[in-house]
């Protein structure tokens, strides 16, 4: 399809639909910080895993100590 604009024709898909160096540079700066943010909170889930686990571990280790007493002194 030729389209017509200011009296020159335009193909479709030619070089004339660049982006500009503003918005190249915006698109760069949101998949930057998206980027960011998704690190953030896989990091956080990271974070609240590990603790999880730690408290787990403790929680079964301090019934595992208690058993051992009450074990032992029977």
């Amino acid at each position: 399809m030729l389209v017509v604009q200011n009296g020159l024709p335009k193909h479709p898909g030619s070089g004339d639909d660049m982006p500009t160096a503003k918005q190249l540079a915006d698109i760069g700066y949101k998949t930057f910080s998206t980027s960011m943010m998704l690190l953030t909170v896989y990091g956080g889930y990271l974070c609240s895993v590990r603790a999880y686990r730690f408290y787990q571990r403790r929680s079964s280790q301090r019934q595992a100590a208690e058993e051992q007493k009450t074990s032992g002194v029977l």
